[in-house]
């Protein structure tokens, strides 16, 4: 403990030192400015003062409690040494292996190829009825997501309620997931190498589901899934097809919530994407 400290202060300060470290924070400025595009002064120079790096390494370990020797887990290997090519690889080898969404939701609990699982707090598989004809599907898990391990849950998925219920939908007449199943670090965007390891999962689910219409939530998705390569804004409120490899899906793509919370004057777009998907659902 710092000299200088007492009890208290010391206690407040691990605290607040291990809360960075969830939330993905490995760098600290401090109150000097620095100005990034000063010329580079070579090799030599010292860093500058004001920034101190965090080892999360050291710092995780000086804020975690002791373990009992008989409670230390089991050592295993660490995906992130894991060459993204051999994980991709193992990802799509297992998922083929699923017979059911069941068995799929168990081999992702068990699959340690995706950094991501180190951070998360828990496995976000799916919520609502896997036989329903919708199934709608956003990038990656939130705080609230991560804390229930259900998609959609937070200020996104309650504005997502709400939406689903303007054109007769709800949890129990629509399936929901990520192409992501884990919570990135700080809600951070995930890398394109997370995407390609967890992208035969969500395939593998969507053909086990089986879905009559499919909802891409935001552009990430759209593009993972149905291979626009176009912004969402151009992407969206049109008709396109999604191929299972045994038959051919209707899909649409759409703002997704979270966008919408920031930008309420696009809900009338979104409206538009609901009202033909509610439109076709009714006639067929």
């Amino acid at each position: 403990m710092n000299p200088l400290m007492t009890p208290e202060q010391f206690k407040a300060a691990r605290e607040l030192l291990a809360l960075y470290i969830e939330n993905g924070v490995d760098v600290a400025l401090g109150e000097t400015p620095v100005d990034h595009f000063a010329p580079d002064l070579g090799e030599a120079a010292e860093p500058p003062q004001s920034i101190v790096r965090i080892d999360r390494r050291e710092a995780t370990e000086r804020t975690r409690p002791p373990i009992p020797p008989a409670a230390q887990p089991a050592a295993r290997s660490d995906p992130a040494l894991q060459a993204p090519d051999v994980a991709v690889m193992a990802a799509r080898e297992t998922a083929r292996k699923a017979a059911s969404l069941q068995e799929l939701r168990a081999i992702l609990e068990t699959f340690e190829g995706c950094p991501l699982k180190l951070t998360a707090k828990n496995l976000v598989f799916a919520d609502g009825n896997s036989q329903a004809r919708v199934m709608f599907v956003g990038e990656a898990p939130g705080r609230d997501e991560d804390l229930e391990g259900l998609p959609f849950v937070g200020r996104s998925g309650q504005l997502l309620d709400r939406m689903m219920k303007a054109v007769g939908l709800d949890r129990t007449s629509a399936y929901i997931a990520n192409i992501i199943p884990w919570r990135p670090p700080g809600n951070r965007t995930p890398t394109p190498q997370e995407a390609a390891i967890c992208l035969p999962f969500i395939l593998r689910q969507i053909e086990l589901c089986n879905p009559d219409f499919l909802v891409c939530l935001g552009g990430p998705a759209a593009q993972a899934l149905l291979g626009v390569k176009e912004g969402i804004l151009k992407t969206r409120g049109r008709w396109l097809s999604y191929q299972t490899g045994t038959r051919e899906i209707r899909a649409i793509a759409t703002l997704h919530p979270a966008y919408l919370l920031r930008q309420p004057l696009q809900k009338r777009l979104a409206w538009r994407d609901f009202s033909m998907l509610r439109k076709a659902l009714g006639e067929s």
